[in-house]
């Protein structure tokens, strides 16, 4: 079974080595005996997502955010067309906002959107790196992870966390968090968001294989170690959220 993973913009998007998260999902996919082919997509390239399985674009600078809006804009009707026909859908960082309505930088200046979501993003002055601990009813175990954002992110109506028991939300400290809607998923989580959280990596590989029209397996291939890597990470980060 042949599938195709396009990263997004992984020069420029991948503040936070977020290279890892398509290099975990590969391995994953062809450990269950698919042939993975990751197409990485520059500034200057184009792809056609109708042949796309996955999409991902991972954190950048403002600046490079900005890069990235002007270029996928362009694509923005193909690639509404693949979340349509449920190709599963990727965003992490500053790449969710870019999904939404608008972004209005720091100096107020309004960068419209893809539009894909009724979102909106107004940056501000004051940046928040914080730990997170997420949950989500799509996932059994709560997510852990990182963000280093300097946005507020008002208007989502189906956030992909209900809530924080430690970190800032979308809005507010405690979440509500990210976006979920259809085969998308998008959060402020920077770095290798499928390497920490096992469960989320195999809620990707489900979804791929739905696409495909397949069945995944019940025991998704994991690296090795990463299930005790996240229980002590979600160990020491809910010791934390205690106080």
């Amino acid at each position: 079974m042949e599938m195709k993973l396009v990263h997004l913009y992984p020069d420029v998007m991948s503040l936070y080595g977020e290279y890892a998260n398509i290099a975990v999902l590969r391995r994953c996919l062809e450990g269950l005996g698919a042939d993975v082919t990751v197409e990485e997509i520059g500034f200057e390239d184009s792809t056609d997502f109708a042949f796309a399985d996955f999409i991902y674009m991972g954190a950048g600078t403002e600046r490079a955010q900005k890069y990235a809006l002007e270029k996928l804009t362009a694509q923005a009707d193909d690639l509404k067309a693949a979340i349509g026909r449920g190709v599963p859908v990727l965003f992490t960082g500053n790449a969710m906002e870019l999904l939404g309505k608008s972004v209005t930088d720091a100096k107020g200046k309004v960068w419209p959107c893809l539009g894909l979501a009724d979102y909106a993003t107004v940056e501000t002055d004051k940046r928040d790196p914080v730990d997170v601990v997420a949950h989500s009813p799509l996932l059994e175990r709560p997510a852990v992870g990182f963000m280093n954002k300097c946005s507020v992110t008002s208007g989502v109506e189906k956030p992909l966390f209900d809530r924080l028991s430690l970190g800032f939300g979308n809005e507010a400290k405690g979440g509500p968090e990210g976006y979920a809607e259809g085969s998308v998923l998008a959060t402020h989580l920077t770095g290798p968001v499928l390497v920490k959280n096992p469960e989320l990596l195999a809620l990707a590989v489900k979804r791929i294989f739905a696409l495909k029209g397949r069945e995944a397996p019940e025991v998704v291939p994991a690296l090795p170690h990463q299930g005790e890597a996240y229980e002590v990470t979600l160990a020491e980060l809910s010791a934390r959220a205690k106080g």
